[in-house]
């Protein structure tokens, strides 16, 4: 027996974690197809037609609408008609064209929120900007690199000003963001020393050995409020209930939650992104990989007897199923079905 199945525009990849052959979490499979999560290798699933695949248009064919590991475990859900048949399927995948230079923008249902987004209006009036403190705790970011070492080892106090409000701080966070790596060695290294005693949690350093710039400056902000609550009572103005400086760690910095004590709005949603996953090839440069789609032909046989062949049929041909998913997406319909035995008479 041999059915002849035409698709068009199947997606080749896959955007959710786990596998359709393992029972659903009661949460859902997570997302991992966002931008932040397409930055890991691993997030990047490509996908082939497999046996799997076969065996849930099969079913699907003949009108068992069950996950196709539901279908299999006859003991908790019942009879699976093509226990003994898996064995004698085989299949040939034929795609015609594949497409995986196209841009394909997929929504995200999981309420994610934009890291770099805020809503709202911006509030500037809040005790962190006006107090007393405000200009020396904040004037760590106005440091340069060297500066700040020397503010981190000699406890020097900070003279050096920066505008007091929220996109000012944000923006200044950003652009010491993009710093290179510094050697470690010297003041620097130093630094690091002092750092170490003081939040020995945090790690400063690159693969290579290097310091992390924005890890300093973020640090050496809680440095600050360490060594600014001896001479200001109200330094608790700085802090959140849990005593963190709002959007900013020890080892940087999230732009979202730290508008998000000073906007009017709640965080921006993300509804949905480019599917694309980008990496720099050393000698090469930078490369994009998008998703795939294919449109072919699938051609599936089992080896059974005319007899059998017939009966199968008739069930496609009772199902009615008119089109349906080959894979994730796209659009796939049977265009023929041959019940003559195709291995053996």
């Amino acid at each position: 027996m041999k059915i002849t199945i035409e698709y068009e525009s199947s997606w080749r990849n896959s955007f959710l974690d786990g596998s359709n052959n393992e029972t659903l979490p009661k949460q859902g499979r997570k997302f991992i197809g966002s931008m932040t999560s397409l930055q890991k290798t691993e997030n990047f699933i490509k996908r082939e037609v497999s046996l799997d695949t076969v065996m849930g248009i099969l079913n699907r064919l003949i009108g068992d609408q069950r996950k196709l590991y539901q279908a299999r475990n006859e003991e908790k859900h019942g009879s699976y008609y093509f226990k003994k048949l898996e064995p004698l399927i085989t299949f040939k995948d034929k795609p015609t064209r594949i497409n995986d230079n196209e841009v394909t923008y997929i929504r995200n249902m999981t309420g994610s929120t934009d890291q770099n987004s805020f809503t709202g209006i911006i509030k500037v009036q809040d005790p962190v900007f006006l107090s007393d403190y405000s200009p020396e705790f904040w004037g760590v970011l106005a440091l340069d690199f060297n500066e700040l070492c020397q503010f981190i080892v000699e406890n020097n106090k900070v003279d050096k000003i920066i505008p007091l409000d929220p996109i000012s701080i944000i923006s200044k966070l950003e652009v010491l963001d993009k710093e290179k790596p510094i050697i470690n060695e010297g003041m620097a290294n130093q630094a690091l020393q002092v750092l170490n005693q003081h939040f020995p949690d945090a790690n400063y350093l690159s693969n290579k050995g290097d310091i992390f710039p924005i890890m300093f400056y973020c640090s050496s902000l809680y440095l600050q409020l360490e060594r600014l609550k001896d001479r200001f009572d109200n330094i608790d103005t700085a802090k959140t209930k849990s005593g963190s400086i709002s959007g900013i760690s020890k080892r940087g910095f999230t732009k979202k939650d730290f508008m998000n004590r000073f906007t009017t709005g709640d965080k921006k949603k993300i509804w949905g992104n480019p599917y694309i996953r980008k990496e720099r090839v050393k000698g090469v440069g930078e490369i994009a990989y998008f998703m795939t789609k294919a449109s072919g032909q699938l051609e599936i046989e089992i080896d059974i007897d005319r007899d059998k062949a017939k009966e199968i049929k008739s069930m496609i041909e009772y199902a009615g199923v008119s089109s349906f998913y080959l894979g994730k997406k796209g659009l796939a319909y049977v265009s023929d079905i041959e019940t003559k035995p195709s291995k053996a008479d």
